[in-house]
């Protein structure tokens, strides 16, 4: 039966792989055949522009507009909330140093036009251009993704304020949202077809560069997580749960981790991550809100997995990658990481956002490349997401229930 649940949970994960390698061979024997197929391929991606607005302001706007207490767990929130930006910007910069060190493409495919992208804009007009549009019309655009976000949060804030989280606004909101999502999943169920016709152009535009750069991203990524997980982790449960926190961390930790890999989500594994940290002694006021929390907004394999896309497509279009933009590509990993991956079905989001700040001249080609990454990632980025809420808990704890928390539920224990 359990089989039978991680084949459904990866089924369509192994279709999408499937064609998109479909896609490289028929490009690879036939770049004629293939040049005939992209606009397969661009309908798709058409389609996912033209719903990304309103997908993207439905979602944040309803989520915010919803929330049922504002002062509930005030400082268990404030602390969560910090914690998971604080990992996730470690995650991002550890990432960035590999990507100095082993970047992913070596030599810039050929025939990309880069003098397209433009100049980079000043540090007062990226600040300008994170936050605000010019105008409403502004908001209404793939191009301008955090304004939009900004603008979504405020006005589900004043939804709130104004409804409580139950008037009609609050309930268009959520209606909109569920129609949005479902817009999605049919337009999914092309996605197949159109990664078949998009990377069968690929490799018959750019051949075995490719397959030599994805190769190269895998290599650092995969061998990352695992090396996460037993560095990064027990330094985490150290600082939160002081002595012997180490040992009881790995004790428990390697049954949220085999669900993740299991089910491919962050969602499912909260179940499980809520029994380890009630047999870990982890207070249930803080466990009830840290990890429903984290499988939406705690997400440390996804900013690795951003950092490493942003590093791509610069190799990829023959830009470089230099200290100076540490800064801005941290931000928006977290951002884009740890701020979205709340949004129900918003699995393409984190792309838009990196093409609309660092590729928006050449959207039509990154979008399909960021998103390949993001599948060929997903399994150990769900691992380290999930399994990292349980750990997250060991450090909330300590600024909530006092250093010495998890010292005292083990003598408890003990006396029992």
């Amino acid at each position: 039966m359990q089989n039978k649940e991680i084949a459904r949970n990866y089924r369509f994960l192994a279709i999408l792989l499937g064609a998109m390698i479909l896609g490289c061979i028929v490009g690879w024997i036939s770049p004629e055949f293939a040049a005939k197929l992209k606009p397969f391929g661009t309908v798709f991606i058409n389609m996912m522009f033209c719903i990304v607005v309103p997908l993207v302001f439905a979602s944040i706007s309803s989520s915010v507009a919803g929330m049922r207490s504002r002062k509930r767990a005030g400082k268990i929130l404030g602390t969560t909330v910090a914690v998971f930006v604080i990992t996730g910007a470690i995650a991002a910069f550890i990432m960035f140093i590999l990507m100095k060190i082993f970047p992913p493409v070596l030599t810039a495919w050929e025939d990309i036009p880069a003098e397209e992208m433009g100049e980079y804009a000043t540090l007062s007009d990226m600040i300008v251009n994170f936050f605000t549009a010019s105008d409403f019309v502004g908001l209404l655009t793939r191009r301008a993704m955090l304004p939009l976000i900004v603008f979504s949060l405020l006005f589900g804030f004043a939804a709130n304020l104004a409804e409580n989280g139950e008037g009609v606004i609050t309930r268009f909101l959520e209606s909109l949202t569920n129609v949005m999502l479902k817009f999605v999943k049919i337009i999914t169920f092309y996605a197949p077809i159109a990664f078949f016709a998009i990377f069968a152009g690929l490799v018959a535009d750019y051949g075995s560069m490719i397959t030599e750069s994805y190769g190269r991203a895998m290599l650092v990524y995969y061998p990352l997580c695992f090396i996460y997980i037993f560095t990064a982790f027990p330094l985490f449960a150290r600082f939160g749960g002081g002595p012997g926190a180490v040992k009881v961390m790995f004790k428990h930790i390697a049954r949220p981790a085999v669900v993740s890999l299991g089910t491919c989500s962050s969602v499912a594994t909260i179940p499980t991550n809520m029994e380890v940290a009630e047999d870990t002694g982890i207070s249930k006021d803080v466990s009830e809100m840290v990890i429903p929390l984290g499988a939406t907004m705690h997400m440390d394999g996804s900013c690795f997995s951003c950092v490493l896309k942003i590093a791509f497509v610069y190799g990829v279009f023959g830009i470089d990658f230099t200290w100076g933009q540490v800064i801005p590509i941290i931000l928006v990993a977290v951002l884009s990481s740890v701020g979205m991956s709340g949004v129900p079905g918003g699995g393409y989001i984190g792309e838009y956002i990196i093409c609309s700040i660092f590729f928006p001249a050449q959207m039509e080609l990154a979008f399909p490349i960021l998103v390949a990454i993001g599948n060929l990632v997903d399994p150990p980025a769900t691992m380290i997401n999930s399994s990292g809420d349980y750990v997250v808990s060991y450090i909330v704890s300590r600024y909530v229930d006092g250093k010495d928390w998890l010292q005292q539920k083990l003598g408890a224990l003990n006396k029992v």
